[in-house]
């Protein structure tokens, strides 16, 4: 790592407050938790987003990210009801698997809305990054609500999408949450694969 990168590193950390520093914990543990399909991984959600809200708006200046966080807050609830209560003759919701057609639509959708906001944005707002930034934000929202309903390829939406994160960030000159959504992306990786064992036996568990 460059000396100049390492030295902008710890001048974004110690200019951080407490509340980019428990957005970044609390996402942490929410991803770390979500690949283990343990359903209190929505509730350091609800906390990371809150927060990550804020810092996205009055930080960094990426309207769209602030506002898909606090989508997050709310689909944080949905995740929790979900995965935890919705399924209580059952006891457990399991992973299963998306059609190709359904990946097409998805595909199809997601690239259209992502440049009428990114336009949109750029056109009427001072926001940076705006297509980057609304491709982030409409693939994140689909993935979010994959996720919630257990498909395993909601990971692989994430590894892209937080491969892109870390790009935007870095961009923004906030390096640490580059490597926060670095991190994410391993995470996610690791998690599609450890989802898809628990698929092929059977083994998946919303209590793990």
């Amino acid at each position: 790592m460059p000396d100049s990168l390492l030295s902008q590193m710890l001048t974004e950390a110690a200019a951080f407050s407490w509340v980019d520093w428990v957005a970044i914990l609390t996402a942490i543990v929410y991803v770390v938790l979500a690949a283990r399909e343990n359903p209190w991984c929505w509730v350091w959600g609800i906390v990371s987003c809150s927060l990550w809200a804020y810092a996205s708006f009055v930080f960094y200046n990426l309207w769209l990210d602030a506002l898909l966080q606090l989508f997050y807050v709310a689909m944080g609830f949905v995740g929790l009801y979900r995965w935890k209560f919705a399924n209580r003759k059952e006891k457990t919701l399991l992973i299963t698997q998306m059609w190709w057609v359904h990946h097409i639509h998805i595909i199809t959708i997601g690239a259209f809305l992502s440049f009428f906001f990114g336009y949109f944005f750029d056109e009427y707002t001072p926001a940076a990054a705006t297509y980057l930034d609304a491709f982030t934000t409409i693939f994140s929202i689909i993935a979010t609500f994959i996720l919630v309903q257990k498909k395993l390829e909601n990971w692989l939406y994430w590894v892209v999408v937080d491969a892109i994160y870390a790009y935007l960030y870095a961009s923004r000159g906030a390096y640490l949450f580059m490597l926060l959504m670095i991190a994410y992306t391993i995470i996610a990786t690791i998690a599609f694969f450890r989802w898809k064992r628990n698929l092929v036996s059977g083994d998946s568990d919303s209590n793990a």
